[in-house]
């Protein structure tokens, strides 16, 4: 690995440790891997950690000329306010499902669009789980549900360790070799 950081922006690197607390909160509560834990239990951090810091993040980045990051943000954060204050509202499954399918589209352009690989990783991990979490709502699939939390557990992983490795000077690139010798730095 090499020892090269990424700068990244303040609001990026907030961005992205209120992305990875969400995540990793939602995902926590989909595994059932804490007893007595469910996903409605994330519904608070969701709202205001998920919702309203990460959609205020993303205001701020849009006004920072980092459209990346703040349509990210912004997007992302009204989806977990609206996934918040729905949670045991009158939504039919299928309604939920596609929901999730829809915002699996946004994370797959999120993934799509660039930037830095653990920002690509962090949105592909995310679209997978809620790919998984709607295919799960659409035909009443537990196991799916479950592998879908531990999915959002990965990005959220993946986003918190992007936040911190700015803010802690890890590394967030690695160093690769070519068939000839030389080396050759993959960065985010």
């Amino acid at each position: 690995m090499d020892n090269d950081v990424s700068a990244g922006s303040t609001t990026t690197i907030v961005g992205r440790l209120a992305l990875g607390v969400t995540l990793l909160a939602f995902g926590v509560g989909h595994t059932g891997v804490i007893d007595g834990v469910t996903a409605a239990d994330a519904v608070t951090v969701a709202q205001y950690v998920g919702g309203v810091a990460l959609f205020v993040a993303g205001l701020l980045a849009l006004r920072d000329r980092d459209t990346a990051s703040g349509t990210a943000f912004t997007v992302l954060g009204a989806l977990w306010f609206t996934w918040a204050v729905s949670v045991g509202g009158q939504v039919s499954a299928n309604a939920a499902g596609l929901f999730l399918l829809l915002f699996a589209l946004v994370a797959l352009s999120l993934a799509f669009a660039g930037g830095d690989l653990l920002g690509q990783g962090m949105y592909g991990l995310l679209c997978v789980s809620l790919l998984l979490l709607a295919i799960a709502a659409f035909a009443g699939g537990a196991a799916l549900g479950k592998a879908g939390g531990w999915f959002a557990v990965a990005a959220g992983a993946v986003a918190w360790y992007a936040a911190t490795a700015v803010l802690a000077h890890w590394p967030t690139a690695m160093r690769g070799r070519t068939a000839g010798g030389r080396g050759v730095t993959a960065t985010g």
